[in-house]
């Protein structure tokens, strides 16, 4: 397996998912997940654990799709937890994501609401 770079800062795990997502690697992806990461992904549906997302991700890049990078929101921190947020470019709602401080300092995500949230909606 790579040697992947990890998130030394919870706002890392936004830039390092662009470059990974971009380059077609779900692996890669994956590793930002912790091994009992809740992904509200697809819609109306949750994918849990760290393998069952990397599969998840093979078949969405499989298609290629292009992620741009998206100025985060300031980040909460409380400990070892931090919340993680960026608003999509049209400005309605956010995309959310926890973060866990792991034992070699390293961030990784443990929920994740990648999906726009509008105030109002059901999601």
């Amino acid at each position: 397996m790579p040697n992947y770079e990890k998130a030394m800062r919870p706002e890392d795990i936004t830039r390092l998912f662009v470059e990974r997502s971009n380059a077609g690697d779900a692996a890669g992806v994956a590793e930002l997940y912790a091994e009992d990461a809740v992904l509200a992904y697809p819609p109306g549906a949750t994918t849990v654990g760290r393998d069952a997302i990397r599969e998840l991700w093979a078949k969405v890049l499989a298609d290629r799709p292009r992620f741009e990078p998206e100025q985060p929101l300031p980040t909460l921190v409380n400990g070892d937890v931090a919340l993680t947020s960026t608003p999509p470019r049209d400005g309605a709602g956010a995309r959310a994501q926890v973060v866990r401080r792991q034992p070699d300092g390293s961030w990784l995500r443990i929920l994740d609401r990648p999906e726009f949230v509008t105030p109002g909606a059901t999601a």
